[in-house]
Parts: structure tokens; sequence; C-alpha cells
């Protein structure tokens, strides 16, 4: 695998090594002594969701404010534009944020740590979106950070109007929400 800092340092994108011939391919999605060697961070992923939207589903900005979790995201169907927000209070990046395009052709993921929201729009006609988290889902824990905020101005590739849960509509800015300490 080939692990590469984003602009927020912490979060990393992960090329895993895929090998293709005539009968299809095989990647190793995860393996956790190589994600320690290549990475530096050893976690204990306790949960795997599996998602799937269709085209212009824009999901988040959520994070848990307790039973914080870092994030191993891939996309297995189509493609998505992935944002992460760091809301470390003390972090140099705090109210920043970083995106890419995930797609199921490239096989890239990307590690998110806790601290930070997450979300992401759906590009292609629908995705496939899978990530392993290093803590439970924790509902009474659950925040959503405005996926629109002008303070953060994370400039979505939207075609029309985003489709949104009730909860994405009603996120807190980055003003008012709960940061880790």
């Amino acid at each position: 695998m080939r692990v590469e800092p984003a602009e927020i340092a912490d979060v990393l994108i992960i090329q895993p090594r895929v090998f293709a011939d005539e009968r299809g391919f095989f990647l190793e999605s995860y393996n956790r002594r190589a994600f320690r060697e290549e990475t530096g961070i050893d976690v204990e992923f306790v949960q795997d969701n599996h998602s799937r939207s269709a085209q212009n589903v824009l999901r988040g900005l959520h994070y848990q404010i307790r039973q914080p979790q870092g994030k191993l995201v891939r996309v297995t169907v189509g493609e998505i534009w992935d944002v992460a927000v760091d809301l470390r209070a003390r972090s140099p990046a705090f109210g920043k944020w970083v995106a890419f395009a995930l797609d199921a052709a490239s096989a890239r993921c990307v590690w998110i740590p806790p601290g930070f929201a997450h979300g992401f729009l759906v590009l292609s006609e629908a995705a496939e979106v899978q990530y392993k988290t290093t803590d439970y889902y924790a509902p009474e824990h659950e925040r959503t950070l405005l996926w629109n905020d002008p303070a953060l101005g994370i400039p979505w590739p939207l075609r029309g109007e985003p489709v949104l849960a009730e909860k994405d509509r009603k996120g807190a800015p980055l003003a008012a929400a709960e940061r880790f300490a």
C-alpha cells in the first residue's frame, strides 16, 4: 500500500495494491499489520458500515462527541466526494476541511482520525460506501455539523439541490458545534 498525508496531515490517503488480470482483480482492503507499519497507527476497528446512496445524496457532516470514531472509508460502487472537517479544538487545523474524490475503480481509501466530522456527496448514479470505525455507533452522542456553513466554505460539487436527511438540514454551524478537547 502507498500512504500519503492529506492537506491536514492526520488524514491519510491510502492506495492499496491492486492485482488485476483478465479474470478481474484482487486487493487487500485492510491488513492491520500493514496499516500499522505504513501509517504508524495501530487501531482496532470494531464496526463495519455499508451504505448505498443515489446520485446527489449528501450525507453529513457527522461525528460523535463521545465515543469518537476513526474511520477507514472506501467506495465499492460508484464515486463520491468525501469530506473531513477538523473539530479538534487544540488543532492548528481546527475548522479546516479536506476533500477527495473516492471511487470504486481506483480502490483508494481514506483514514479519518477521531476528532473529525465526516460526510460525502454521491457523484455517480449510485454509490456504495464501506467504512470501518474504531468505536461503536452511539446515537445519543451523534452530532451533525452544517454541511453548507459559510464559515467552512466547502465547495460541494452539486448538481442542483442535494438530497438530505432531516438531521443534515438542521446541522449546527461551526461556531455553535460541539468540539473535541
